[in-house]
C-alpha cells in the first residue's frame, strides 16, 4: 500500500511537468555531466591528421555532373559523408531517449522496407544497393550492396554505406563478447523490453553526414522510381522536401502519445533544428536549399561580432555576413553558420550535452564556447579544416531551371505578352525584396524610381543570372504576417546555446511591436502576444530566395502553403507548385484557421516504463506504457509544446491541471467530458505559451491585391526563375 500511495504522488507530480513539457519530455534523455569533457578523438590521442580528406571526385555524377575544383570536390565529399564523430552521439540517443530514437533501426528493412522508403521515409536510397535477402552477421536486415561503392572513402574515418545517403555505420567500440551473447537481432526489431533496455550495446553506430537531409532527386533530371535512383538523378544540397523527420528520427514512436500526434503534423520537407537544445516552441523549418553562394556573399551588409564568436578564425569585430537559417540568426558567416550545423547534429556533444538540458528545456542554458571547442575537440578542428571547401561547393551550386527538366518547356506560357507582363509585375510588386540586384544606393526600391529601374532590370536577358533573388534583409512580423514560430527562437540569443554563433547586431535588434493572434478558442477575441522575456528573441525573418521556385513547393518558412505531392518529377513539382502559388496570391484558398496543427486522436503523454521511476513502473498498461492525460482530440498542439511556464505559472498549472486530471481518473469521465475540464485551463495554458500563434498558412500578402489577370502572368514569370 505504501509503494502505490509513493507511485500516486510521483504520478501527480508528473502529470503537471508532462502536460506541460508534453512535447519535449517523452524524448527526454539525461547523461552524466564532466568537468572538462574531450570528444572520443582528443581521448584517443588522435589529431586531425588521422581524419583526412577525400580528394576523389566521389560523387561526380550528382549535381548535373559539374566539373569541380579539388576543394570543390573535398567539400562535397564531406557535405554527403562526414558526420565528424557524432555517430557517439545518435548511439547514446538510441540508449537513453525513451525508447523513441534509433537510427540503425530505422535503417533495418524490416521497420521500413527499402522498396518504399522514399514513400514513407523521405530519405534517398544510395545507388548500388538492394533490400536485404537475408539477415547480416548480426540478424539485422540492412541494404545489401551490390556495386561497389565510388572508391577512395577510408571506413574507418567516413563509415560504410548503409544504403541509405547521409547514414554512415560504424562499428561499434563497446560491441564486446559479452554484448555479442546478449545481442538479438530479432528481438531488437520486435520486442520493446529488449530495445528499450537502455543497456543494449548495438552492433554498429549511426553516424549522420549534413546529406542526410539535403540530398534529394534532381529536378531536371528525376528518377523515373524515386525508390531507385541513379547517381546522376541526385542533388547534394537542394534540401530534402520530401524527409519525414519523424518517422526517420523517432522511428519508435508509438501511436497513443502526444508526441505521436505532433510528429504527424510535422510538414514533410522541414526539420526542427531546436529540438534537441529546446527553446520550448516546435518550429519546423523547411530544409534550406543552397543556391549562389557567392552572390549572398556579395549583397551581405556588415554587423557587429562580439564576445566568444571571435574565437572561430577569420571572425572580425565587423563583417558583413549573410544569413542562412529563416530568423537570419546564425549571422557570424559561412564558415561559422556552417560548423555550428554539425553541432547541432551531434558532433562533441560529450560537451554540448552538458550546457542545456536536452530535449525537455526548463533550466538555463550555456552557451557553446567555440574557444573551449577548438581547444577540447579534434572532431572540430578537423571539420573546422573542411569548411573553407565545403564553402568552395556551395558557390559552385547553381538554379535548377524548369526549361531544362524534362518537358520542362510545355509547363511554361509561349504568349510572348503574357510573360512580359508578368517580368513587369514581379519588377513592380516583388524585386524589391526579391533580388540581389538592387537599384543605386540613392534610390529607394519601392519609389516609383525604384520601380521604373526595376521594370527596365528584369527585361535584360542576364537579370536572372546570378540573381539570389532576395535582398536577404530581415523585416519584422508586423509586415511580413506569416507564422512566428521560428522568428520568436531563442537559442541564438545572449547566454543560450548558440550564443557564440551570432552576431552582436541580431542580439540586439529592437522587439517588434504587439502581435494579435487568431484564437481557436475564442474567435472574436484575438490573443494578443508580445514576448514577456528580454530574452526572447524580437520577431524577424529574413527574406527567402525565390531561386528555383518551380522545384520547391510547398511554401512558406514551414512549407505549409500548398499541397504536398511526394513526387519529385517534373509534374509532380509543377502540381505542387501551381497548389501553393494560386494559394499565395488568393488567400481565400488557403486552409486558414484549418491549417492549425491539432492532435487528431485523444492521447496521452506516453512513456515507456524503463524510462520512469520505479515507484511508477507498477502504473503501466499491459504494454508497458505509462499514459499521463488524457489529451483530448482536437486540441492544438503547440498549445501543449509551446509551453515554457515560469515558477508561478507552473504552481498555477500544476493545480488547475492537477485537479482536473485527477477529476478525470477519478469520475472515470468521457472524452467529451474529460475535454471540458483540461478546456478550464487554457487562459493559464496560454499565458504560459512562448509562441501562441497557432495559424500555420497565414502571411506574406503582398500581391495578392493585383487584378487575376497581372497574378497569371506572374505565376508564368514565377516558373521561369
Amino acid at each position: 500500500m505504501q509503494a502505490f500511495l509513493q507511485a500516486k504522488r510521483d504520478l501527480l507530480r508528473l502529470t503537471p511537468a508532462g502536460i506541460c513539457l508534453a512535447a519535449c519530455l517523452s524524448l527526454a534523455f539525461s547523461g552524466c555531466e564532466k568537468n572538462e569533457p574531450t570528444d572520443e578523438a582528443k581521448a584517443a590521442g588522435k589529431t586531425t591528421a588521422d581524419f583526412p580528406q577525400i580528394t576523389a571526385d566521389i560523387f561526380k555524377p550528382m549535381d548535373g555532373g559539374i566539373n569541380l575544383s579539388p576543394e570543390e570536390i573535398m567539400g562535397r565529399n564531406t557535405w554527403n559523408l562526414w558526420s565528424a564523430g557524432n555517430q557517439h552521439f545518435w548511439n547514446r540517443a538510441a540508449q537513453d531517449s525513451y525508447g523513441l530514437m534509433d537510427l540503425l533501426k530505422m535503417l533495418d528493412s524490416r521497420k521500413y522496407p527499402r522498396g518504399e522508403r522514399f514513400k514513407n521515409l523521405g530519405v534517398v536510397n544510395e545507388p548500388g544497393f538492394r533490400a536485404a535477402t537475408k539477415p547480416d552477421e548480426f540478424g539485422l536486415w540492412l541494404d545489401e550492396q551490390v556495386e561497389p561503392e565510388p572508391a577512395g572513402i577510408n571506413e574507418i574515418v567516413y563509415g560504410k554505406p548503409s544504403g541509405v545517403l547521409g547514414f554512415r555505420l560504424f562499428p561499434n567500440p563497446d560491441f564486446n563478447e559479452e554484448a555479442r551473447k546478449k545481442w538479438d537481432g530479432d528481438r531488437f526489431i520486435n520486442d520493446p523490453t529488449y530495445y528499450n533496455d537502455d543497456k543494449l550495446v548495438r552492433p554498429y553506430r549511426v553516424g549522420v553526414a549534413c546529406g542526410a537531409c539535403h540530398i534529394a532527386p534532381y529536378p531536371d533530371n528525376p528518377p523515373a522510381d524515386p525508390e531507385n535512383p541513379r547517381w546522376e538523378n541526385l542533388a547534394s544540397a537542394i534540401g530534402n522536401q520530401y524527409i519525414n523527420e519523424g518517422k526517420v528520427f523517432a522511428c519508435n514512436v508509438e501511436k497513443g502519445g502526444f508526441f505521436y500526434e505532433m510528429l504527424a503534423t510535422q510538414p514533410r520537407g522541414t526539420s526542427d533544428t531546436s529540438r534537441i537544445a529546446t527553446d520550448h516552441i516546435n518550429n519546423p523549418n523547411a530544409i534550406n536549399p543552397i543556391f549562389l553562394l557567392a552572390e549572398r556573399e556579395r549583397i551581405a551588409v556588415p554587423e557587429k561580432m562580439a564576445g566568444g564568436t571571435l574565437a572561430l578564425p577569420g571572425e572580425k569585430e565587423e563583417m558583413a555576413v549573410p544569413h542562412v537559417l529563416k530568423d537570419g540568426a546564425d549571422s557570424i558567416g559561412v564558415p561559422g553558420a556552417t560548423i555550428r550545423v554539425y553541432v547541432n547534429i551531434g558532433m562533441f556533444s560529450e560537451y554540448w550535452l552538458t550546457l542545456h538540458n536536452r530535449l525537455i528545456g526548463l533550466t538555463p542554458q550555456k552557451p557553446f564556447e567555440i574557444s573551449y571547442a577548438r581547444e577540447h575537440s579534434v572532431f572540430w578542428r578537423a571539420t573546422e579544416e573542411r569548411l573553407a571547401n565545403i564553402a568552395a561547393f556551395f558557390r559552385r551550386l547553381k538554379p535548377f531551371h524548369l526549361a531544362d527538366a524534362p518537358g520542362g518547356q510545355a509547363y511554361v506560357t509561349g504568349d510572348l505578352a503574357v510573360m512580359t507582363r508578368g517580368k513587369e509585375v514581379f519588377g513592380e510588386s516583388c524585386a524589391a525584396c526579391h533580388s540581389s540586384k538592387q537599384p543605386p544606393p540613392n534610390v529607394d526600391p519601392r519609389s516609383g524610381e525604384g520601380k521604373a529601374w526595376f521594370r527596365a532590370a528584369v527585361m535584360a536577358p542576364d537579370f536572372l543570372e546570378n540573381n539570389f533573388l532576395s535582398n536577404d534583409k530581415r523585416y519584422p512580423l508586423t509586415k511580413i504576417e506569416t507564422n512566428s514560430a521560428r522568428a520568436f527562437a531563442t537559442n541564438a540569443k545572449a547566454g543560450h546555446v548558440w550564443d557564440n554563433f551570432s552576431s552582436q547586431t541580431y542580439k540586439e535588434l529592437s522587439p517588434v511591436d504587439e502581435l494579435e493572434f487568431f484564437n481557436p478558442f475564442n474567435e472574436t477575441q484575438p490573443i494578443k502576444f508580445k514576448p514577456k522575456d528580454k530574452n526572447v528573441a524580437p520577431g524577424y525573418y529574413r527574406t527567402p530566395s525565390l531561386v528555383s521556385l518551380w522545384s520547391s513547393a510547398p511554401f512558406l518558412h514551414n512549407n505549409m502553403l500548398g499541397k504536398f505531392t511526394g513526387d519529385p518529377s517534373v509534374a509532380g513539382r509543377i502540381e505542387a507548385f501551381n497548389d501553393a502559388v494560386e494559394k499565395l496570391l488568393w488567400p481565400e484558398k488557403r486552409l486558414n484557421k484549418a491549417s492549425i496543427w491539432r492532435t487528431q486522436n485523444e492521447c496521452a503523454l506516453h512513456l515507456r516504463k524503463e524510462f520512469v521511476p520505479k515507484s511508477l513502473q507498477a502504473l503501466a498498461d499491459k504494454d508497458g506504457y505509462i499514459n499521463i492525460g488524457p489529451i483530448p482530440k482536437d486540441i492544438p498542439i503547440n498549445l501543449i509544446a509551446n509551453l515554457e511556464p515560469d515558477f508561478g505559472q507552473l504552481v498555477i498549472l500544476q493545480a488547475k491541471i492537477g485537479k482536473a486530471l485527477l477529476k478525470i481518473h477519478t469520475q472515470n469521465l468521457s472524452s467529451e467530458q474529460a475535454t471540458g475540464e483540461l478546456i478550464k485551463a487554457v487562459p493559464e495554458l496560454l499565458a504560459a505559451n512562448k509562441c501562441p500563434d497557432f495559424v500555420e498558412d497565414k502571411g506574406h500578402y503582398f500581391g495578392t491585391d493585383l487584378p487575376d489577370n497581372d497574378k497569371r502572368a506572374l505565376i508564368e514569370y514565377l516558373k521561369t526563375l
